[in-house]
């Protein structure tokens, strides 16, 4: 049923939440199996989902976020598990730069974190990386300096530099994942302060870092020439112990702990290489990975 399963999240109930990017749809799956309802449809009207970027749901209060881009103009929507619209809004301009894998888009409104309470989201052009949103649509804060990317001058350039994304941390505060560029990721603390920077190492990082270029490439986009940034990851999310896992470009997930240190290489195998793009934790201590809906211990 499924064209394109982007991410597998589960529900309060145990059910799964599968989100089909480029089925426009969102489904739920009974835990025990069963037939997949469709509980969120293709439209461009409140309450359907039309060119969707990215999901998130919240553990704690059973709903869901959808971020799509009708008619050009980026939307944030809500939901609760089973599919019923509980609103949203649309943000202000038109999405930014951005960066891809093929058809994946990363950073903006394509990174979106959702706590149940707010949306945190990269927004560079604004001048700080995360802009964090209420459920009503109002900014609530911003944090986080953008990096000095030696292109400042081309402020597209600079921008998709400065693309990434934003994570809370189970375990207090937030990180901050460049996925472009020279590779690294920050931590801040509650208050939004930052905490340390490390880089992003590791022998199956050294080709991309060797080939990262000082000139860019521009192709035709919405009217102007945007710059084709290649990046150096495609997801990371935080486990409830605080480790963050960085999906690589390359067929392999770094894990780093709370004080910074790498910890962990692994190479994710289910029907053939498994390169994910989406990890969801559940209280079990498993991680569910996209494409697909696989489940490994962790």
């Amino acid at each position: 049923m499924f064209d394109e399963i982007t991410a597998c999240h589960l529900s309060p109930e145990g059910d799964y939440l599968v989100f089909d990017r480029r089925a426009h749809s969102v489904y739920t799956v009974p835990r025990g199996g069963g037939a997949p309802r469709k509980i969120v449809q293709i439209g461009g009207e409140p309450g359907r989902i039309l060119q969707p970027s990215a999901f998130d749901s919240a553990v704690n209060n059973g709903t869901f976020v959808v971020a799509d881009i009708p008619s050009g103009r980026a939307r944030i929507q809500f939901f609760f598990y089973m599919g019923q619209s509980v609103g949203g809004f649309f943000l202000a301009g038109r999405p930014g730069p951005q960066v891809t894998i093929g058809d994946l888009v990363l950073g903006g409104i394509a990174s979106i974190e959702y706590t149940g309470r707010s949306i945190l989201l990269n927004q560079p052009e604004s001048g700080t990386l995360v802009t964090e949103y209420g459920t009503d649509g109002h900014v609530i804060r911003t944090f986080g300096n953008v990096r000095a990317t030696g292109q400042e001058r081309d402020r597209a350039v600079h921008l998709a530099l400065n693309a990434g994304i934003p994570i809370v941390n189970p375990a207090g505060g937030y990180y901050f994942l460049f996925v472009s560029g020279v590779p690294l990721f920050r931590k801040y603390d509650a208050a939004g302060k930052l905490v340390f920077e490390r880089h992003v190492e590791g022998t199956e990082m050294d080709d991309y870092v060797r080939s990262v270029p000082t000139v860019w490439p521009k192709r035709p986009e919405g009217g102007q020439e945007m710059p084709l940034v290649s990046p150096a990851i495609r997801t990371a999310a935080a486990d409830p112990d605080g480790n963050l896992w960085i999906s690589l470009t390359a067929p392999f997930t770094y894990v780093y702990d709370a004080a910074g240190n790498k910890r962990r290489t692994i190479r994710f195998t289910a029907a053939g290489t498994l390169m994910p793009t989406n990890f969801f934790f559940t209280a079990d201590r498993r991680v569910l990975v996209a494409p697909g809906c696989y489940q490994f211990a962790r």
